[in-house]
């Protein structure tokens, strides 16, 4: 089998012992809001700037292009580079900002890399709702950036590290759940918003991110610290008093031991950022670059960011456009559950291959439908059965992104590092995902206007190169326990050459897909 898929593994061939309990599931429920921010501010930016009202105060000229001549060309209507600029300021800021994170979520815990994010998003949303010129807007986006990018690269590991190996999917995924309400909330209140009298709705859906931003700067306040955390900053019986709560069971010797293992070996990395260049961590830090670098490849922001743009720019009116993005909201809400719900049983692998494949082919077709109206001079109009064909498919593709590379592009990355440098590589996942985030706001509306309905084959067609790279490069994590996933690329086909026996600090059996049993050799750490 390709990518050599793990069934299950364990210290000793047995699982750490361990369930689901009230205590660590509202613990994860609480941690899980950090992707609200994100996932409102995902969702509000692409509506205001749909707006007449917004666009009259902030941005005249593209106003002034798309009323002036309803006949222009459907591509490149929105076209500007100070629109896209507010709009992809926050995702460069997010940028910088995880890498400051790190060492924030290493040295003080992961709880305060929360309550920083929130408390910074608050500001910005504060500055957003009373912005009276565009560089009020792009500071105050600026500051959501911040936000996201402390929230962005704190909740994952949290969430990884609190939850049961068998769950941790579960669990893990309930922070892309939060970013798709978010995005439905920021679709509804945008819909809502619209219909203000007085041209002021804008600012009502701006301000409105203090909400979330407020229930994470909250909810981080009474969130404990992962046993992980503890023991990496030495407060090894506090540690061992929070494995034993959140596992609900005494009977966490096996799994405590491994994690002071883990935190034995990480109190000799000194600089976790050189260190992760080492040769045994190259299959981590391959993925944390590729991953993000392929969710946002997808073409699932050009979707969420100008959801209502796009279908205004294929011929929905104003309210149209607004709706038509709460459906797409939905939808995505829905099918992230689905992944809640399988990514344990089925794995990893097998969403990302299934998803990938029903994104390439709706992508396909939603490009030929929309090259066969406008063709390549941009003018036609779609009729309403025709339209809503479009957001059919739309609504097929938001679907597998949402059970696939949207939660696991989270998840994968947050679950493979050992412990000593986690926050490091977290940090890369979240700047890679943030590059590429503000790369594609920055560029998308100007790709649309020069290449067209081809736009949609040119995500597919990095769709294909993702799911080929998924068959072939990545192993199953399904049900591994988070300080043994060395074992998963020890014995990987490709991975396994870049990790020697003396890299391997557990000693551990595991089966493979095919029945075989195969052992690590401990190692004197």
């Amino acid at each position: 089998m390709a990518g050599g898929a793990f069934v299950n593994a364990g210290s000793g061939g047995k699982e750490y012992p361990g369930k689901m309990t009230l205590f660590v599931f509202l613990t994860c429920l609480v941690a899980a809001t950090g992707g609200l921010i994100f996932g409102y501010d995902i969702g509000i930016s692409g509506g205001v700037t749909s707006m007449d009202s917004f666009l009259i105060k902030f941005f005249p000229t593209v106003y002034r292009k798309e009323k002036r001549d309803q006949s222009t060309n459907q591509y490149c209507k929105f076209d500007s580079q100070l629109l896209t600029t507010f709009t992809s300021s926050l995702y460069l800021a997010a940028l910088v900002a995880s890498f400051f994170a790190s060492t924030v979520t290493r040295v003080f815990g992961r709880k305060w890399s929360m309550f920083g994010g929130g408390v910074t998003f608050l500001v910005g949303a504060a500055l957003n709702g009373a912005a009276e010129n565009v560089a009020m807007l792009i500071v105050g986006r600026i500051l959501l950036g911040i936000g996201v990018g402390f929230a962005n690269q704190s909740v994952p590991v949290y969430l990884s590290e609190m939850a049961p190996a068998r769950l941790r999917g579960m669990l893990n995924i309930g922070f892309q759940l939060m970013i798709t309400i978010g995005i439905l909330a920021a679709n509804l209140i945008n819909y809502g918003t619209s219909k203000i009298k007085g041209g002021w709705g804008w600012r009502v859906s701006l301000a409105l991110a203090a909400v979330p931003a407020g229930i994470i700067t909250l909810g981080s306040l009474f969130l404990p610290d992962t046993p992980n955390s503890l023991i990496e900053r030495g407060y090894e019986e506090k540690a061992r008093a929070m494995l034993s709560r959140v596992r609900g069971t005494d009977d966490i010797q096996d799994e405590f031991a491994d994690l002071k293992a883990a935190s034995e070996e990480s109190k000799t990395v000194k600089h976790p950022w050189r260190n992760i260049l080492q040769r045994r961590y190259r299959p981590q830090i391959t993925m944390a670059i590729l991953i993000p670098f392929f969710q946002q490849l997808t073409g699932i922001n050009v979707i969420m960011f100008y959801a209502p743009v796009l279908f205004r720019t294929i011929g929905f009116g104003s309210d149209a456009s607004l709706m038509s993005a709460v459906i797409t909201g939905v939808v995505n809400v829905v099918a992230t559950l689905v992944s809640i719900f399988t990514v344990d049983r089925l794995g990893r692998r097998v969403l990302f291959l299934q998803g990938g494949s029903q994104m390439l082919i709706c992508q396909i077709i939603v490009g030929t439908l929309i090259g066969i109206k406008f063709g390549t001079s941009g003018e036609g109009h779609l009729s309403h059965g025709y339209a809503s064909g479009v957001v059919a498919f739309i609504c097929i593709y938001v679907a597998g992104f949402a059970w696939s590379w949207g939660p696991l592009g989270w998840l994968v990355p947050s679950e493979i590092f050992p412990l000593e440098i986690r926050s490091a590589g977290q940090s890369i996942n979240v700047s890679v995902n943030m590059l590429f985030t503000f790369i594609i706001a920055q560029v998308f509306l100007n790709m649309l206007c020069h290449l067209k309905f081809g736009l949609f084959y040119f995500f597919g067609g990095w769709v294909l190169i993702m799911t080929l790279f998924v068959a072939f490069f990545l192993p199953e994590t399904k049900n591994i326990p988070i300080e043994e996933m060395v074992l998963v690329w020890k014995a990987h086909w490709f991975w396994g050459r870049f990790i020697s026996d003396g890299d391997v600090h557990v000693g551990a059996t595991f089966e493979m897909a095919d029945g075989k049993k195969g052992a690590s050799s401990p190692s004197t750490v």
